[in-house]
C-alpha cells in the first residue's frame, strides 16, 4: 500500500514538473517479508512460536491459590501469573475455566466453581473469565480457555454438588469410578449438554482458543470398569465392540465442537493436549516406537491421530512428559512421530499446529537424574529445533515455571526466549495478511503510527542496527524487540532498552492467527 502511494506520488509530481514526492511520504519505506527459506535464520530466535503455560484451577493447583479469597486478591494473583508469562517472553496462557462441570464465568448451564469460593454455586463477586481475557489481552497474551469435558466431581457423592447442578437433575448421566463422578460420554444428551456449556463461553467471551487436556474416558486407575453397559445397550447400535463405540462417542464430541466453534468464531483455535502416546508400535505398526503403559486409543478411547488427520482440531500438544533418554518413551521419538502425523494432515489440506507439552513440574526435582539437570528443558527445545513441524511449547504448570527449580526456567528462557515471538499461523482458515501500518513517525526512540485494519490485533516492532534494513532483518526474531496489543487506530511505543548508535525501527501489523504484514519504517 505505502509503496503504491509513493509510486503514484512520484508519477504525479513528474507530470506537474514538481519535486519527486510529498515530504510526508518521502521518509517512509516498506520492507517485504522474506519468502520462507530465502534468508538464514537462527533457531534461538524463532519468530513464530507458541509459548504458553497451563494455569490450573482444579484443586487450586495454580489459581486461585486457595478457595474463598477476596475478589481483589484473586485478581492480583492472576495478574501475577500473566506478568510471569510476559517476563518469560511467553505469548499465551492456557487457563482452566471448567475444571469439573462447573464454571469460572456466570454460565447459563453450570454453577460457579467450588475452587473460587469454596462453595459450588456461590458468586465470587466478579466475572473471572472476563477479567482474565481483558488482562491477558492488555499484555498481548493469547488466552486459551481450558475445559474438562466429562469430569463432574473430584469426590463420588452427588449430594455434595450444588443443588442447581445439572447432574443432580440427571443422575442417569453419571458414572462413578475410583471415587470420582463423570458424565457418561455414551449418552447423546450428555454430549450435547457439554458442547452447549463450552459454547456458552465461546460465544460470550473474546477467548483465543478452546483447550482440552488428556481426560476423556477416565484413566484405568484401579482397574475397576467404567460402568456404561446400559448406555452401550441403548446407543451402541451396530458397533462391533464397546471400545469402538466409546471411541466413536469421543470422536463425535471433538468433531461436533470443532464445527460449532467454526460456525460462530472460526478464528478461535480448538486444541487438545493428549497423553503423548497414541499407540505403541508393538500394538499397531503405525504407532510410535515406544513401550508406554497407557495408549490413548486403547485406554482413554481417544483416537487423537484421527482428529489430527481429519482436521477436527487446530493444534495438538502431546504431553511428552519424559526425558530424551527415557528408553520406554523417548522425548524425540514421540515428537517426530507427531510431526509425521501433522505432515499427513497437511497433505490432506489441514494445517494442524504441533506444540509440545512440557513437564516443568518434573524439572529440577529429585528422582530421575536427567530431570535434576539444569538444562533438561532447554535441551528439549534443542531437540525439536531440528523438527520444523514443532511450532511451540506449553509448560505444566504455572507454579513450576515460577519455582524455577535448579534454574531450569532461567536456563530455558536465556537460551530460547530472549526475544518476543509472534503466534504461529495454524488451522484450516488461513485468513488474510493484514494491511501494513501507515503514517509512521519517529522522535528519538518513540514511534507513532496508524493501523486502521481491524484484522490487526497487535504490532511487531523490530529494531535493526544501521539505517538500511532489508527483508532478511525480519526473517527471525533477532531484531524483534516488542509485540504490542492494538488499542486503537493511533499507536505510540517508546523503546526503553535501546542503546547508542544508529538503529532503524520497522513496524508490522499482525492478526490473531500470526499473519504478518509487510514492514514499514521511518528513518
Amino acid at each position: 500500500m505505502i509503496a503504491a502511494l509513493l509510486v503514484v506520488a512520484a508519477l504525479t509530481a513528474l507530470a506537474l514538473g514538481t519535486a519527486a514526492a510529498p515530504p510526508a511520504l518521502a521518509q517512509v519505506h516498506q520492507i517485504a517479508l522474506p519468502a520462507p527459506g530465502a534468508c538464514p535464520v537462527d533457531a534461538r530466535f524463532k519468530k513464530h512460536d507458541f509459548r504458553a503455560m497451563w494455569i490450573a484451577s482444579v484443586a487450586n493447583v495454580d489459581w486461585p491459590s486457595r478457595p474463598g479469597l477476596p475478589a481483589a486478591q484473586q485478581q492480583a494473583e492472576l495478574r501475577s501469573w500473566l506478568d510471569l508469562a510476559v517476563k518469560n517472553n511467553f505469548n499465551a496462557v492456557v487457563l482452566q475455566v471448567r475444571p469439573a462441570a462447573d464454571a469460572f464465568w456466570p454460565s447459563q448451564f453450570e454453577p460457579w466453581s467450588t475452587w473460587l469460593t469454596g462453595k459450588q454455586g456461590q458468586d465470587p463477586g466478579y466475572d473471572p473469565l472476563a477479567f482474565a481475557v481483558d488482562e491477558a489481552h492488555k499484555r498481548n497474551l493469547a488466552l486459551h480457555a481450558w475445559f474438562n469435558p466429562y469430569r463432574v466431581s473430584m469426590n463420588g457423592k452427588l449430594s455434595r454438588l450444588a443443588p442447581s447442578h445439572p447432574a443432580r437433575a440427571h443422575p442417569e448421566w453419571i458414572v462413578r469410578k475410583d471415587g470420582k463422578l463423570y458424565y457418561n460420554p455414551g449418552i447423546p444428551e450428555v454430549r450435547e449438554f457439554v458442547t452447549n456449556a463450552i459454547m456458552d463461553a465461546v460465544t460470550r467471551y473474546d477467548i483465543d482458543g478452546v483447550h482440552f487436556d488428556d481426560y476423556f474416558y477416565p484413566y484405568p486407575g484401579s482397574g475397576r470398569p467404567f460402568r456404561d453397559r446400559k448406555a452401550f445397550a441403548a446407543h451402541g447400535g451396530s458397533y462391533a465392540s464397546k471400545a469402538d463405540w466409546r471411541r466413536a462417542n469421543i470422536d463425535a464430541l471433538i468433531e461436533g465442537l470443532h464445527d460449532r466453534i467454526n460456525a460462530v468464531k472460526p478464528w478461535v483455535h480448538f486444541g487438545v493436549s493428549p497423553f503423548a502416546v497414541w499407540r505403541n508400535s508393538g500394538t499397531d505398526a503405525s504407532g510410535s516406537e515406544t513401550r508406554a503403559g497407557i495408549q490413548t486409543y486403547d485406554d482413554l478411547y481417544a483416537d487423537t491421530r484421527l482428529w489430527v488427520r481429519e482436521g477436527w482440531i487446530d493444534y495438538v500438544a502431546p504431553q511428552i512428559y519424559w526425558t530424551r533418554g527415557f528408553k520406554i518413551a523417548r522425548y524425540g521419538t514421540i515428537a517426530r512421530w507427531w510431526a509425521s502425523e501433522v505432515n499427513a494432515a497437511a497433505a490432506a489440506g489441514h494445517r494442524v499446529g504441533l506444540f509440545i507439552g512440557e513437564a516443568t513440574y518434573r524439572a529440577g526435582t529429585r528422582g530421575d537424574p536427567a530431570w535434576r539437570k539444569r538444562q533438561e528443558l532447554s535441551r528439549h527445545l534443542l531437540e525439536t529445533s531440528t523438527i520444523p513441524e514443532v511450532l511451540g511449547n506449553i509448560y505444566f504448570s504455572a507454579k513450576d515455571v515460577r519455582a524455577d527449580r535448579r534454574g531450569t526456567t532461567t536456563a530455558l528462557v536465556n537460551r530460547w526466549y530472549t526475544r518476543p515471538a509472534i503466534l504461529p499461523s495454524i488451522g484450516d482458515d488461513p485468513g488474510a495478511v493484514p494491511q501494513e501500518v501507515r503514517d509512521v513517525s519517529r522522535s528519538d526512540r518513540t514511534l507513532r503510527w496508524t493501523g486502521a485494519d481491524p484484522a490487526a490485533t497487535s504490532y511487531a516492532i523490530y529494531r535493526v542496527p544501521g539505517t538500511s534494513p532489508g527483508p532478511c532483518d525480519l526473517a527471525d526474531a533477532r531484531n524483534l524487540v516488542a509485540s504490542v496489543r492494538r488499542t486503537g487506530d493511533a499507536m505510540t511505543w517508546s523503546d526503553a532498552g535501546a542503546g547508542t548508535g544508529d538503529v532503524t525501527y520497522v513496524v508490522t501489523a499482525v492478526d490473531r492467527n500470526g499473519h504478518e504484514s509487510a514492514g514499514v519504517t521511518s528513518v
